[in-house]
């Protein structure tokens, strides 16, 4: 079950070049149009358990494409590109809006499963919402620098985004689809992020070679930003673990030392053995 991330950034990061930002608006204006059709036939979808599943899914995907958006931009040293996070993170305010509302009006006398996947919707449209909000000061930030990003900071922020955008594909899927694999791979790639940003930070902060580097703090800032999107969509997959098994990563297995992604797997195993 190994991550490789170097194919998947270089893969994505091509892609990035060769993808027009006309296409990836079109994909997210259908998308958002799809659902304010589909608001408007029922205003709360529901609040169906259908509904507020579905729109959760469309959540991560507008998060997906708000860090595919930061990554062309930065890949391609089109500041403007980075505008269209924007109106991503507003319409993730408003998706959030609506599955809180849903499940606060939908879960009372709910199944207990029921109960646990609508509690899921909602934590994770809180944090594809704070996700939205870093990917916006991101860009605020890049916009800031615009001009000065040498190449090896592009490179860097680049794959970071470009991790990032496969982590909340990940966890899109693995919500949808109850995978926990999936969400074990978020929780893989987030090793990634970290390891970019010690990379940045050492190059701005430290500066062991004394090299004069420009828009030092802007780029701190997007780093930051970026880092921890990718800790908030590692804690939706482990919510995602939480959501299929019924039990939380965290507190099920805190006492043990190995990586909690091993553990994870092995209790599964257990659980499964055992019935």
């Amino acid at each position: 079950m190994d991550y490789d991330l170097t194919g998947v950034v270089y893969h994505s990061v091509e892609r990035y070049y060769s993808r027009p930002l006309e296409r990836m608006r079109y994909r997210r204006e259908h998308t958002v149009l799809s659902m304010s059709t589909a608001s408007t036939k029922s205003p709360m979808l529901g609040p169906s358990y259908a509904g507020l599943m579905q729109r959760t899914v469309q959540g991560c995907e507008l998060a997906r494409e708000a860090a595919a958006i930061a990554a062309e931009g930065i890949a391609t040293g089109s500041m403007s590109h980075l505008n269209a996070i924007r109106q991503c993170e507003k319409d993730l305010d408003a998706i959030d809006v609506e599955v809180d509302t849903g499940v606060t009006t939908s879960i009372t006398g709910a199944p207990e499963a029921d109960a646990r996947q609508l509690l899921a919707c909602m934590k994770v449209m809180i944090g594809l919402e704070r996700i939205g909000d870093l990917l916006l000061s991101f860009a605020t930030s890049a916009q800031a620098a615009s001009g000065h990003l040498d190449s090896q900071d592009c490179r860097d922020l680049t794959q970071m985004a470009t991790v990032l955008e496969k982590m909340l594909a990940d966890v899109g899927q693995s919500f949808s689809q109850k995978d926990v694999n999936k969400a074990i791979h978020v929780l893989r790639a987030d090793a990634e992020m970290d390891r970019l940003r010690n990379i940045i930070f050492l190059r701005h902060i430290e500066n062991p070679e004394n090299v004069a580097h420009h828009s030092s703090l802007q780029i701190i800032f997007m780093t930051q930003s970026l880092e921890r999107a990718g800790d908030h969509a590692k804690n939706l997959a482990e919510e995602v673990c939480h959501f299929v098994s019924g039990r939380s990563i965290r507190h099920a297995l805190m006492a043990y030392d190995k990586p909690k992604e091993q553990m994870f797997i092995e209790w599964l195993r257990h659980k499964e053995a055992a019935s």
